[in-house]
């Protein structure tokens, strides 16, 4: 069990799910965020998926365009089309926001932002889109959000291209930009372990979300 922690405004626990079913974590967001409450606290999930296509609220499937033996799920984030796969770095944001004063601009700068400290601590120079969130590499995308907002409570959030092969981008519209061309640290030259990429931005989601108090809980658990 974990131990027990302060309930409060400024309190975030940080979770570490290892690998994980795409359907099972997005049903596990959807229940913890259906049964919260003014006392539960906000949590950040940290997670890889095996390979699996994901169709947001608005996805089109003409963007889907050679799936092959990959797995589609439609689910209920903003967006169109991604992929997700191993040495892919995902963290699953479930914020009150209302709580926490924080509107759904506001969130997205935040984790752009994270991402963006995260890569000027690399020495990596980035971009940002006004009209197609993430953040960028000289055009090429490196980061990718989506989110759903219900009763004034977030979940869904990230994803950092870390160590991953990138070729079933290739076989859809990545965020239904056609020829949107991705990249991952590793091609861009850091080699770095998941673990660290993971630590690492969590300091700088932290801090841009406004939290004075995080706890890490237990690792590689499945949130019932």
């Amino acid at each position: 069990m974990d131990k027990k922690i302060p309930v409060g405004v400024d309190t975030l626990r940080i979770r570490n799910l290892g690998l994980q079913d795409y359907g099972t974590v997005w049903q596990a967001m959807r229940g913890f965020t259906a049964h919260r409450d003014s006392a539960t606290v906000d949590e950040l999930w940290w997670v890889e998926h095996p390979p699996v296509f994901t169709l947001g609220l608005n996805g089109q499937e003409c963007h889907l365009r050679d799936v092959g033996d990959i797995p589609v799920v439609r689910c209920d984030r903003g967006g169109q089309v991604t992929y997700h796969g191993p040495g892919q770095s995902i963290v699953y944001i479930l914020v009150d926001l209302r709580r926490r004063a924080l509107g759904v601009r506001q969130l997205v700068d935040a984790l752009e932002l994270s991402v963006v400290d995260l890569l000027q601590s690399y020495e990596i120079e980035t971009e940002r889109q006004a009209n197609a969130p993430g953040v960028y590499v000289q055009g090429r995308k490196l980061a990718s959000l989506g989110l759903r907002v219900r009763k004034g409570c977030c979940y869904h959030g990230l994803s950092l291209n870390v160590a991953m092969d990138l070729s079933p981008f290739y076989r859809i519209d990545p965020c239904g930009y056609s020829g949107m061309e991705v990249i991952d640290l590793k091609r861009l030259g850091m080699e770095l372990p998941l673990a660290d990429v993971q630590q690492n931005l969590s300091r700088y989601l932290v801090r841009r979300l406004g939290y004075s108090a995080p706890f890490y809980g237990e690792e590689n658990r499945m949130i019932k």
